[in-house]
């Protein structure tokens, strides 16, 4: 098990933050926590030590949004997910992370850009097969290397203005497989020793905690405000990402 105070001190509110979202509050800002770990571990650590958390988180989620998201999303993104599962387990060795972090930035702020200086796309779009197909599989690879397919998915979903609480439900069903899919490649490729376990058991309390917490807040805020929360977070992860991923990129 991980003793070092500095990983808790960045754990801890990795975890809560994931969870949170998980629950329905913040958008995409989950995806700080794998960044937010890698302080004290290296990134695929800390993906490793954060995807059983994540498998409780889901089932939390899956319990306080039940029967609510949308079947019809959830029927035309998983498929394109798992494929995109399948790629990212077989490139893992020879993509970057960098690279893909690259890529999720320029995704999240050329979608914000469009979506707020382009009048003609704030039109309510609908679920489609291409679409989903093609945004299910981008979410199952950036989701598979360091659980970042939460703004792929924010990019296909949210021009579709569902109900606040039919988004949230969508994401948490959506994920629930994605992750569960997950511990198959994991589980092959060695990322689960027992260091590595040991430290999610000991955080484990932690993401029954978050989802709650976030589900309540969910509840609390206008649908209006919630969008704007996850437009908001969307261009500023994306910025981040590109940054990090340039630096990646340039350095030695």
């Amino acid at each position: 098990m991980i003793t070092d105070p500095f990983f808790y001190l960045c754990a801890i509110p990795a975890v809560l933050i994931f969870a949170m979202v998980k629950g329905g509050f913040g958008g995409g800002i989950a995806i700080i926590s794998v960044p937010l770990m890698s302080l004290a571990v290296p990134p695929v650590q800390a993906a490793a030590i954060l995807l059983p958390l994540l498998i409780v988180m889901d089932g939390v989620a899956i319990w306080s949004f039940r029967g609510q998201w949308s079947k019809e999303n959830i029927e035309r993104t998983l498929p394109g997910a798992i494929v995109g599962i399948i790629a990212g387990a077989f490139t893992f060795h020879y993509l970057s992370e960098a690279a893909i972090r690259l890529l999720i930035g320029f995704m999240c702020v050329t979608f914000y850009l469009n979506y707020w200086l382009q009048p003609g796309l704030k039109a309510k779009t609908k679920a489609g097969i291409v679409a989903g197909s093609f945004w299910g599989a981008i979410a199952g690879f950036t989701s598979f290397g360091i659980h970042a397919g939460g703004p792929p998915m924010s990019i296909y979903l949210l021009p579709q203005r569902l109900d606040k609480i039919v988004l949230m439900g969508t994401f948490a069903l959506f994920f629930a497989v994605v992750n569960l899919v997950k511990l198959i490649p994991y589980t092959w490729l060695g990322q689960f020793d027992g260091t590595n376990l040991l430290t999610s058991l000991v955080l484990i309390p932690l993401a029954p905690i978050g989802v709650r917490l976030g589900y309540f807040l969910l509840h609390k805020i206008s649908e209006v405000l919630i969008y704007r929360i996850c437009y908001f977070f969307l261009l500023i992860i994306g910025l981040k990402l590109l940054y990090d991923g340039s630096h990646g990129l340039l350095s030695p």
